[in-house]
């Protein structure tokens, strides 16, 4: 019964981990959808487009800032990438779990 009970408070918190996991995913998959309109959006601006540094905004160079968003892109694809394969070995272990307290 002991070996049951470690099980099942593994399980959770394999669960409270996955949990917070995809949040940390959903943050990311935020951003990338917003990096993904400003490039858009760069696209439809003339040669003049602006840059939000701290608290300034400064003329910066069409192509630079659009080789930026890309760089940034593929790292949050990257990191996005990162966090299923993570999900899918917390799914994995928390499925294992069930099947050996369940028998």
């Amino acid at each position: 019964m002991e070996n049951k009970e470690r099980k099942i408070q593994e399980i959770q918190i394999l669960e409270q981990s996955l949990q917070n996991l995809l949040l940390q995913k959903q943050a990311f998959q935020m951003e990338i959808s917003e990096t993904t309109a400003a490039k858009r959006e760069i696209e439809k601006a003339g040669d003049g487009v602006f840059k939000i540094i701290g608290q300034l905004m400064i003329k910066s160079d069409k192509s630079k800032v659009k080789e930026e968003l890309s760089n940034k892109e593929r790292l949050l694809d990257l990191r996005i990438k990162s966090f299923e394969k993570q999900e899918a070995v917390f799914l994995e272990k928390i499925d294992s779990l069930k099947k050996e307290i369940l028998g």
